[in-house]
């Protein structure tokens, strides 16, 4: 794993981007010297043929992105893969044919595209198919010995089984009395007390202890001379964030967040983000503003009421503030109700606001929040006062999340599918605990990216 924007990423994810990158810009170059009638060398020194390719290839590279190629690139099925490289190839050639009417200089030649990419076609799926299965098999993942079976370590454990290449492997996991039936196929290896032994026989790279289990009597004085002799131990809630990117609230203690240096915000990144927040938001501003326009006109044309939707929110340290959004309900929506959770398909919705909702254009009007210093462009999702109130009853460390100011988009709102219950919201909060731990101008710049990609897509509000 390597950590990059403050998340931990797979090595082999980053190898399969640094190959791709290679081989498309290869059958790119290939496709120049076979088809050229002038020096090939001229075209691409001289004309800049470099740069030309390097666009195309960028903007492939980009599609398998959006695709979420990066994100999950196991195959289910060929046939789909295969899809999708046409799709996205037909997309880059249909970009050339819309810049050539505006005589741009970043043109590739008609037969280099054409062959290129035919050769992209080939080898590309081909590649990938190559590649996972290298994956798969490979030698060199870091074996793990999970000490305890807490349900944060079975959920790790779960994970690990089913994405190889986080390049992690449980061998076993051992248990204060042992003889447990296997978890997913991984071998109970016996009691804490043959730690040792264990050790000895198998090689684990690293030991993971689950927090749960340590009511027990743990074999500290193993664990202390197996620390010292190299061998690697960390705390399963450590393991949980790697895996899952996300903080687990049932192995938080409250010890945890009264001592520890990492969980709380960093003084200096929340000053950072106020100052780059606010610029941000006055440059989206302009940029956005004619778009704001027309959805401002649609509202008005497709539904009755007012234009904007102004609802009050807890903001930073659970101070109330009044947020703005394009009306996506019809008026009066929560009058016989009260407040209640938005659902999947809320029939309170417009049907241009479900439109609005699926973009995101709604929210646009919160960049007056975020210039007015009431939220920043990412953090957690502001929430109406009295589901606070409730849910901090509900769930622990909860009221934590009020530390940073809310966000218009977030880690948890592009990590988690959308939901309206209490499990939802625990797994939302386990996301912004990580975001606050982590909360860095690299981590927010990824969001943004890749928030950019869910309104391309469609997929709609988290």
């Amino acid at each position: 794993m390597i950590r990059l924007f403050r998340i931990s990423i797979p090595s082999s994810a980053l190898a399969l981007l640094l190959s791709e990158t290679v081989l498309i810009l290869t059958c790119y170059i290939l496709a120049a010297y076979a088809t050229l009638d002038i020096s090939s060398d001229i075209f691409l020194w001289q004309d800049g043929g470099w740069w030309r390719i390097a666009f195309v290839a960028l903007f492939i590279l980009l599609g398998l992105y959006f695709h979420d190629l990066y994100d999950n690139y196991r195959i289910p099925s060929r046939t789909a893969l295969l899809q999708q490289y046409c799709f996205i190839l037909g997309i880059a050639f249909l970009l050339q044919a819309l810049l050539s009417y505006g005589r741009w200089d970043i043109i590739v030649p008609r037969r280099i595209m054409f062959y290129g990419s035919l050769l992209v076609l080939l080898v590309a799926p081909l590649w990938r198919i190559v590649f996972t299965r290298a994956v798969r098999t490979a030698a060199g993942a870091q074996k793990l010995l999970f000490l305890g079976a807490s349900p944060a370590v079975r959920e790790i454990i779960q994970s690990l089984q089913e994405r190889p290449e986080l390049g992690m492997v449980p061998i076993g996991f051992m248990d204060f009395e042992g003889g447990l039936e296997p978890l997913d196929g991984v071998p109970c290896l016996g009691a804490v007390t043959g730690l040792s032994s264990a050790v000895a026989k198998h090689q684990p790279d690293s030991i993971v202890v689950g927090m749960m289990e340590r009511r027990g009597a743990l074999p500290i004085q193993q664990l202390l001379d197996l620390r010292f002799a190299g061998v690697h131990i960390e705390d399963s809630a450590a393991t949980y964030e790697t895996v899952f990117h996300r903080v687990s609230v049932r192995e938080l203690r409250p010890s945890q967040l009264v001592f520890s240096v990492e969980l709380g915000p960093q003084p200096t990144m929340i000053a950072a983000q106020a100052v780059y927040s606010w610029i941000l938001g006055i440059v989206v501003t302009v940029v956005a503003l004619p778009i704001m326009l027309l959805v401002a006109l649609a509202v008005k044309l497709f539904s009755t009421g007012p234009v904007f939707y102004k609802q009050t929110r807890a903001g930073k340290d659970g101070v109330p503030f009044t947020l703005y959004k394009f009306r996506s309900m019809y008026p009066d929506a929560e009058a016989d109700t009260g407040a209640v959770w938005a659902t999947k398909d809320d029939p309170r919705v417009t049907p241009i606001g479900r439109w609005l909702r699926r973009l995101r254009l709604d929210e646009l009007p919160q960049l007056f929040n975020v210039i007015r210093g009431e939220m920043a462009l990412v953090g957690p999702r502001p929430e109406r006062p009295e589901f606070v109130h409730v849910l901090q009853e509900k769930i622990p460390y909860y009221r934590q999340r009020l530390c940073v100011k809310p966000g218009i988009t977030g880690w948890a709102q592009i990590n988690h599918k959308y939901g309206d219950t209490i499990e939802d919201v625990t797994t939302k909060l386990e996301y912004d605990l990580y975001y606050i731990k982590n909360l860095a101008p690299s981590l927010d710049a990824f969001i943004l990216f890749h928030t950019a990609k869910i309104v391309l897509l469609g997929r709609g509000a988290q």
